[in-house]
């Protein structure tokens, strides 16, 4: 299975405290409609740390539905408790989903024989294509190049990572140790072209939850090779890429959502809405790009 290209990790829509279904399939299929590469229920984005477990069962079900196989489905399922990533995978793969998104262990602070006897303990488990989630900002570890190369080596169907440090050496030495046939997915919407420039093959990103099209785009000519192309599209979409993290991710794509009329913002705390001021400095980004 090859994840390449612009992968959304999609925001889940709530209405009145409760998963919007409607509104969610309504969400995937525009998507599609835009040409995106491949979705990601249950990420970050998606709120998946205030999802139930019958919540993110649910979620991930009702976008493998939704798909139909048009483009590959990466199923959120890691945690910080082994035994219980290891039922989110399970799930994942009985969900039909093409492979699934594990984040380092967060909160506990693993040493790095410790993440990688985690996910060595998940893909013994579970036979699905799994990409690992390196995103030191929210979980205090960061896994490391040569912990990867030894996850890889332990466990084949350990196919790639979503390198979201924003550290491109760190990035080169991940391409470096780990070889072309590697999935290097940026986690970041500013490293995206960059980490593509060094051996990277897309990003799951946040941004293309409102511009599918431009990141999809940006993605198959950095990815041709196309690189004027590709820039003038990055520098487009960055003052996005600023705005969407003018607080924390996902409250500000789901505000932008929101003023495109896609669907009615609704966050769970402890996601609170945008202050008056970076919701105007977003709709001003929004307006800038011809979106709203």
């Amino acid at each position: 299975m090859e994840f390449r290209g612009a992968i959304t990790a999609l925001v889940t829509p709530f209405r009145n405290g409760e998963v919007d279904e409607d509104a969610y399939r309504a969400f995937i299929e525009w998507q599609i409609e835009q040409g995106i590469h491949g979705l990601v229920p249950c990420g970050t984005t998606g709120e998946s740390a205030t999802l139930s477990h019958a919540e993110h069962k649910r979620v991930i079900r009702i976008c493998v539905d939704q798909v139909k196989g048009r483009v590959p489905v990466l199923a959120g399922a890691g945690s910080n408790n082994t035994r219980e990533a290891i039922e989110l995978t399970k799930d994942a793969k009985e969900a039909k989903a093409d492979g699934a998104l594990l984040i380092t262990p967060y909160y506990n602070k693993p040493t790095q024989a410790g993440l990688a006897a985690h996910f060595k303990a998940i893909g013994e488990r579970v036979e699905l294509p799994l990409i690992l989630y390196n995103v030191p900002s929210r979980t205090a570890v960061n896994l490391l190049p040569e912990t990867i190369a030894e996850i890889k080596s332990a466990v084949p169907h350990v196919i790639g990572v979503k390198e979201a440090t924003g550290d491109l050496n760190q990035v080169s030495r991940v391409a470096e140790f780990c070889g072309e046939d590697f999935q290097i997915l940026s986690g970041d919407d500013f490293t995206a072209l960059p980490t593509m420039a060094i051996g990277g093959c897309g990003v799951i990103s946040v941004v293309s939850n409102f511009v599918p099209k431009m990141m999809s785009e940006m993605c198959e000519a950095a990815l041709a090779g196309d690189y004027p192309k590709a820039r003038k599209l990055h520098f487009a979409m960055s003052p996005l890429y600023r705005a969407a993290f003018l607080e924390t991710n996902p409250a500000p794509a789901k505000e932008a959502l929101a003023m495109m009329g896609r669907f009615p913002f609704e966050v769970r705390l402890p996601m609170v809405p945008l202050s008056p001021q970076n919701k105007e400095k977003l709709r001003t980004a929004l307006a800038n790009a011809g979106l709203v």
